[in-house]
Parts: structure tokens; C-alpha cells; sequence
């Protein structure tokens, strides 16, 4: 019975967990077996008929996960157990499976093969939320809104801005997503210590033709692991991609509180938000991404902890790994379709939005008023000075700003009553809202552009 939230289908796409199934590591790592067998019968190391047979009974519907499991019980060893069924289906020609190499050439380039369907998925994916934020940036650019910090008003920003600022940042994780590729996307055909010593004067060549039909470069040196910082860089770049998604998330739950309500994820008109209050239309959504960002991170600690291995290998990093590492991608995986889902149905609230910033009646445009009198020769000591002391008496009188302003004289000396009805309206204080959300969108699309992992 499935235990795992994974295993019950809840978490992940199957195009996701197909690749970490079972079965499909077992086939990865055959085709790896398969691979290297023809290598070596191209360099003349084993006969032809024999790298043919190894291919043929190289499949997953002849040596079974059934099959491998049952001598496993006897071998106590994973890798054992497939090459001894392997050999035995393989009959006379046998003797030529795993000829040379040892158990972490073949799980370790498997894993690259698993890794690099992972990564394409996870890529699309990304790319695909990365366009879509960058369209709703555009599509908002100027739909102005209170900016935050603290949980406290601050001056205007534009819901464009706010969206083309979780666009660039998604961008940067695409962009590390390709470069630690080429780093992670590796194989290992080098033997006991990565010496190569068991694969003859030949060894260069048969590792070189072994990954080249597997698609993947070869280490420029391993020990009998392939070394685990590639690894844990990979479970740090999906914490990281992970936090990033949380950010957004966080947001849009902040967001859709009640007394907020600027944005809100879409609520089917089926949905329950409560078993017992009917009312309720929570970010669900968001707080899952929110959740699974929390279980991304702790795998963090155990991918680090597995870089320390004694001399050339021992196991100790073998079992953590088959946690963190199809966790980490079908984790990232669920967390990218959840995020793409939100976006696609967000509720946005204009008039909300018109509402919050009139909250503070005039107050969120207190910069705005100093740096117009610092400007006019105030000095900006002095504009600041006055405008705190403006701003807490109209929030202690409960005024509006403009109007305790026009009873200022010395703001009557810099600016007239019509200037500071300008200056005091939001939309007028945007600064460069335009040109950076184009300079944002435009950098994510062009991380978009790069090459396919």
C-alpha cells in the first residue's frame, strides 16, 4: 500500500514519476549495461554476438524488477542481482555483462540519464510560468497599488512591477537550471577506484563511445562515485528554485486576506475553502507551494552531507539519495504546475487596490511631497523633518495629508496648493515603472532563449 504522498498520485505529473518508478530506473540502468557492452565490442574488447545479446535481453520486460528483487535477497546487493540476472539471460554470452566496470558507473550515468527527462520537464515548466508572468507584468504595468515594506505602506509600485520583479528572479533560476546541467548531466565508465584499470589500454575510448550513445559527457575525474558536490548542487538550485516560487506564493496569500483582497487565486464554483464555514475561499494553492518549499529545503542538509565520503566511496550517501534526489525533482515538479496554475487564474482586484492606497489618506505620498521640496531647496533634512512632523499630525487628527499640508506655510513657500494635488496623486510617482518592468521582462525572455538542457 503506497505511504507516500508521491506514490498516491497526489504530488507530481506522471510524466514526472514515471521517470523515478521503479521499473524505469531499472531500464535506465540496463540500457547503460547495453550501451557499454557495444562500446567494447566496437574496440574489439568483447565479440559482437555478445554486445547483440546484452541488448536484446537488456529490457525491463525480461530482467524484471521481480526477478532482481528475488536475488537480491540473496546478494544483498542491488547492482549484484540485475548483472547476475542479466548475465543469466544472456546465457553463453553472459560472461561480457558489466564487463569492467563496477556498480556506480552504471547507477551513476543512469541517474544522469534520469536527471536530464527530469530537468526538461522542470525547464518547460519554468519556462512556461516565467512567460506567463511576464505577460501579466505587462498586462498590469500600470495598474498601480500600494508598495509594502514592513507590512506597512510605503509609496505606490504598479501590480506590473511587483510581477516583473518574481519574473527576473524565476529567470535567474533558469539560468542557473542550464548552467548546473552541464556540471550534473554526466556519466562515469571508469571502474573500482575511476582509475580505469579493469577496462584495459582501450578504457578512454570505450567511455567516450559508451556515453556518447547515452547522450552525456564524461567526468573529468571520479573517484568510484561520481563526486557528490554535482548532486548537491542540484537539491540547492531546487531549495533555491523552490524559495523563489515560495516568495511568489507568500505574496499572493498576503495579498488575498480579507482586508487586503488586491489579488486572489481563482476558486472554482464547486471549490469548499472550509468543511464548516461556507464563506471561506482560501489560497490553497499557495500555501501548498508554500509547504512543499518547507520539505525542498531540508533535503538541503542531507545532499551536503553526502559531498564527505570516505577515501574513494563508502554507502553512506546511497540511501539519503534515493530520497532527495526523485523528491527534490517531483517536489519542483508539483510546486511549477501548482504556481502556473495560479497564475493562470488569478483574480486581481483594481478597485481594491484604488481603496488600500486611500487608507492612509494621503500619507503613502509623503516622499513624494519631501523630495519635491527638497528639490525646490528646502534641503532634504529639513523636508524630511517637516513632512514626519506633517504626516503623524494628520494621522493623529485623522486628516487628510493635503489637507494638513495646505495649512503648512512653509509648504506654501515651495510649492502652490495645485502642485501639491499633483504630487500627492500616486499615479504621478511611479518613477521608472515603465522601463524597468521592459528591462526585467526582457532579460527573462532572453534566458528563455538559451539552449535546451
Amino acid at each position: 500500500m503506497p505511504v507516500c504522498p508521491i506514490d498516491t498520485g497526489r504530488y507530481g505529473s506522471p510524466e514526472i514519476r514515471r521517470i523515478f518508478e521503479e521499473e524505469n530506473r531499472l531500464q535506465t540502468m540496463l540500457n547503460v549495461e547495453a550501451a557499454l557492452a557495444e562500446a567494447l565490442a566496437e574496440v574489439g574488447e568483447i565479440p559482437v554476438e555478445a554486445a547483440s545479446t546484452i541488448r536484446s535481453k537488456a529490457s525491463s520486460k525480461i530482467v524484471t524488477v521481480e526477478k532482481v528483487k528475488e536475488r537480491e535477497r540473496v546478494t544483498r546487493h542491488d547492482i549484484a542481482a540485475m548483472v547476475e540476472v542479466l548475465s543469466e539471460e544472456c546465457g553463453e554470452h553472459g560472461e561480457y555483462a558489466h564487463w569492467g566496470v563496477t556498480s556506480n558507473d552504471i547507477t551513476d550515468t543512469a541517474l544522469a540519464l534520469q536527471l536530464k527527462d527530469a530537468l526538461n520537464i522542470i525547464r518547460k515548466r519554468l519556462g512556461i510560468l516565467i512567460e506567463k508572468l511576464c505577460e501579466k507584468s505587462e498586462e498590469y504595468a500600470g495598474l498601480v497599488m500600494p508598495g509594502r515594506t514592513h507590512g506597512q505602506h510605503a509609496v505606490p509600485i504598479t501590480f506590473g512591477f511587483k510581477l516583473a520583479v518574481h519574473a527576473a528572479e524565476l529567470a535567474r533560476s533558469y539560468e542557473r537550471m542550464l548552467q548546473l546541467s552541464k556540471r550534473v548531466l554526466v556519466g562515469k565508465i571508469s571502474g573500482a577506484v575511476g582509475t580505469m584499470a579493469a577496462l584495459g589500454p582501450k578504457a578512454l575510448m570505450i567511455e567516450e563511445k559508451t556515453l556518447r550513445k547515452l547522450g552525456l559527457e564524461p567526468v573529468e575525474i571520479a573517484t568510484q562515485v561520481v563526486c557528490r558536490d554535482r548532486l548537491a548542487e542540484l537539491v540547492c538550485w531546487a531549495a533555491l528554485l523552490g524559495s523563489s516560487l515560495d516568495r511568489l506564493a507568500v505574496e499572493i496569500r498576503n495579498l488575498q486576506r480579507t482586508e487586503i483582497m488586491e489579488a486572489a487565486e481563482g476558486f472554482g464554483e464547486e471549490q469548499r475553502g472550509s468543511s464548516t464555514m461556507p464563506q471561506k475561499q482560501n489560497p490553497v494553492d499557495s500555501e501548498k507551494v508554500s509547504g512543499l518549499a518547507k520539505v525542498l529545503r531540508g533535503l538541503v542538509v542531507p545532499a551536503l552531507e553526502n559531498i564527505p565520503l570516505w577515501h574513494e566511496r563508502d554507502l553512506s550517501n546511497s540511501s539519503g539519495e534515493r530520497f532527495i534526489i526523485p523528491l527534490s525533482m517531483t517536489i519542483l515538479d508539483e510546486m511549477l504546475i501548482t504556481m502556473q496554475n495560479v497564475l493562470t487564474n488569478l483574480r486581481v482586484y483594481p478597485e481594491h487596490m484604488a481603496r488600500n492606497l486611500a487608507i492612509t489618506r494621503g500619507r503613502i505620498m509623503s516622499e513624494a511631497v519631501m523630495m519635491k521640496l527638497a528639490r525646490r531647496g528646502m534641503g532634504r533634512k529639513r523636508a524630511y523633518d517637516l513632512m514626519r512632523t506633517l504626516s503623524r499630525k494628520a494621522f493623529i487628527e485623522n486628516r487628510s495629508l493635503l489637507e494638513v499640508l495646505k495649512e503648512s506655510p512653509e509648504v506654501a513657500k515651495y510649492m502652490s496648493f495645485e502642485e501639491l494635488k499633483e504630487v500627492i496623486e500616486p499615479k504621478n510617482y511611479l518613477g521608472k515603472n515603465l522601463e524597468l518592468i521592459n528591462r526585467a521582462i526582457s532579460y527573462a525572455r532572453s534566458r528563455l532563449e538559451k539552449d535546451a538542457i
